[in-house]
């Protein structure tokens, strides 16, 4: 799929990408140039790992939206693909 870069250095990335990645407006994502192209992920999130009735634990730092049984889904139905 091509897009184009404005003068601004802006490019738009089409809806059905965006919805596939879950970038929404204010989405922070990661560039990286790798060899003779450029690679673009949503940036991790960041976790600290503690211990929560003996067993570890993954707790977001900073707001994370809950996820939704829908995305639950998702990500199940993204990993068995």
């Amino acid at each position: 799929m091509q897009v184009t870069i404005d003068s601004a250095g802006r490019l738009v990335i089409p809806k059905q990408i965006r919805g596939r990645f879950g970038l929404d407006a204010g989405t922070a994502v990661e560039l990286e140039a790798v060899g003779d192209h450029i690679e673009m992920r949503p940036a991790g999130r960041h976790v600290h790992i503690e211990l929560a009735e003996g067993k570890p634990v993954a707790r977001a730092i900073g707001d994370v939206p809950p996820l939704t049984a829908q995305d639950v889904r998702q990500l199940v139905e993204d990993i068995r693909r």
